[in-house]
C-alpha cells in the first residue's frame, strides 16, 4: 500500500503531466497489431487501494468500467491468435472538490498488466508492467476535476485513459504478436466468445496470478 501511495506520490509532483484521452478514434478501424485478437478480459479490483483524499468507488465499480473500456479499446482488433489481457487495479483516486490549483489533487488510476498468450499457454513477460495513468488535462480538470466532475465522470475518464495506456503498451511490443495463427479465424472467433477449446486453462492461470497480485 505504501509504495502504492509513494509511487502516485511521484508522479503527481512531475511538473509536465502527460494524460492522453478521448474515444473519438474507437469509431476508426485501429492499426493492425500483428495477429492481436482480445480473448478474455480479466480485471481484478478487490485488493484497489483508495489512496488519500479520493471519493469512493467500489470494487464491482472499478471493475466493470475498467472491463468495459478495454472491451471498447481491444475489443476492435481482428488477429486470428488469442491473447488474454489480466489486469489488476492496484490504487485511485477520484479527486475530491478543493481549493483550485493549491490543494486540488488530480485525478488517478494505478493498474498492472499482465499479457498471455493462448497458444502457448503462457505469460508473455514474468512480471507485470505497472502503469499510472492520470486524469486528461482540460478546461474543466485544469483546476481539478473534485470541482467540476462526479466520480462516475472521473471514474469513465480515467479507465479509457487506462484501456489507451494498455494499448500503447501492447503496440510498443509487437514482437509478442508475430507469427502464424494456430486457428483458423472461425475458430477464434469462438473462442473469444469464451467457447472454444484450449482456452479455459489459460484463463484459469491468468485469472489466478492477476488475483494473487
Amino acid at each position: 500500500m505504501f509504495a502504492t501511495i509513494s509511487r502516485l506520490a511521484g508522479v503527481l509532483a512531475l511538473t509536465a503531466l502527460a494524460a492522453c484521452g478521448g474515444t473519438a478514434d474507437l469509431a476508426e478501424k485501429p492499426e493492425p497489431l500483428g495477429n492481436f485478437r482480445l480473448g478474455h478480459n480479466i480485471v481484478v479490483a478487490k485488493n484497489a487501494t483508495k489512496l488519500p483524499l479520493s471519493r469512493p468507488a467500489s470494487a464491482e465499480e472499478l471493475k466493470s468500467t475498467l472491463t468495459g473500456a478495454i472491451q471498447d479499446r481491444m475489443g476492435r482488433y481482428e488477429g486470428e491468435k488469442l491473447y488474454h489481457l489480466g489486469v489488476n487495479i492496484d490504487g485511485f483516486l477520484l479527486a475530491v472538490p478543493g481549493v483550485p490549483v493549491v490543494a486540488s489533487p488530480k485525478s488517478a488510476l494505478i493498474i498492472s498488466v499482465n499479457v498471455w498468450d493462448d497458444a502457448k499457454g503462457a505469460k508473455t513477460t514474468e512480471r507485470s508492467h505497472q502503469i499510472t495513468v492520470l486524469e486528461q488535462i482540460s478546461g474543466e480538470t485544469i483546476v481539478g476535476s473534485g470541482l467540476t466532475q462526479s466520480r462516475e465522470v472521473q471514474l469513465k475518464n480515467l479507465t479509457e485513459n487506462a484501456a489507451r495506456a494498455i494499448e500503447k503498451y501492447l503496440r510498443a511490443n509487437p514482437q509478442w504478436f508475430e507469427g502464424p495463427a494456430p486457428v483458423a479465424a472461425g475458430a477464434a472467433a469462438a473462442a473469444t466468445a469464451g467457447t472454444a477449446p484450449g482456452t479455459a486453462s489459460a484463463s484459469t492461470a491468468a485469472k489466478s496470478a492477476v488475483s494473487a497480485n
